[in-house]
């Protein structure tokens, strides 16, 4: 490249944003989740609603396209020019109890519930979620198209990548500081070396997470009862390094750098 030409920017963000702004009205709430493959840890989710009358931060985009340092960053931006920032999750005894899909559903509604806005509109990643309980928009790939989704991926993973680092403290011979739970061959190794934890996906490592119901009634678990971010990632009720609140102060230098997979 030659030098003093900067490389190419990302593509534009698609029109959702500033169509549903255009019909519902100006506060716009992205969300997304991270978390629904790991074999352990909860099922995290956010709610954002940005400025609608600011540029877009530079550099936002699907978190799993970026650098764990470059989501760090970007998560302290966000956090300082969010209107509203909801944080959600949903424990692995939640997950074992009523599947995955169910769990994501209501990390999202304990999301929003903890926005302090209401939203003109939602707009989620993924397809329509008929017991999410809100009217919205699904937009598939939503991450990469819609600007409030992007910034709900990155608080997301850099909550949830944060929680799995405390974990790691706990639980070193997992190695959850460079897989934050996910099912890479050493974290096999080390379920088949040392077993479970009490903050391992049971349901995950056993046939009948095969099937997931999703006809399931939307009130099988009580979003209302929604217990503390420190219980739902301490399943087992036992006391782990930080304390976590629905906001987390990202500091770059309190995240681990870690070389985890991006999948979410």
């Amino acid at each position: 490249m030659p030098a003093g030409k900067r490389p190419a920017s990302r593509k534009r963000w698609s029109t959702t944003e500033r169509d549903a702004r255009a019909e519902h009205g100006p506060l716009i709430a992205g969300v997304d989740e991270v978390g629904r493959g790991p074999l352990a840890g909860p099922v995290v989710a956010c709610a954002v609603i940005m400025p609608p009358d600011a540029r877009a931060i530079g550099g936002v985009d699907d978190s799993k396209l970026l650098t764990p340092a470059a989501r760090t960053r970007l998560a302290v931006k966000i956090r300082e020019r969010a209107i509203a920032i909801g944080v959600g999750a949903a424990s692995v005894r939640e997950i074992d109890r009523v599947n995955i899909y169910h769990a994501t559903v209501l990390a999202m509604r304990r999301a929003l519930g903890r926005l302090g806005a209401t939203p003109s509109h939602v707009l989620v990643d993924g397809k329509p979620i008929r017991s999410l309980r809100v009217t919205h928009t699904a937009i598939v790939c939503g991450d990469r198209k819609c600007y409030s989704i992007a910034c709900a991926s990155i608080i997301a993973k850099v909550t949830r990548d944060r929680l799995m680092l405390a974990l790691a403290r706990r639980y070193p011979q997992y190695l959850w500081e460079r897989n934050v739970g996910y099912g890479t061959p050493e974290h096999w190794t080390s379920v088949n070396e040392h077993g479970l934890s009490p903050h391992h996906r049971r349901s995950f490592i056993h046939p009948r997470q095969l099937v997931l119901d999703l006809d399931m009634p939307a009130d099988l678990v009580d979003d209302d009862l929604m217990p503390s971010l420190e219980e739902l990632v301490n399943d087992a009720m036992l006391p782990i390094p930080i304390v976590v609140r629905s906001i987390i102060p990202f500091e770059p230098s309190e995240t681990s750098d870690s070389t985890s997979p991006e999948a979410q």
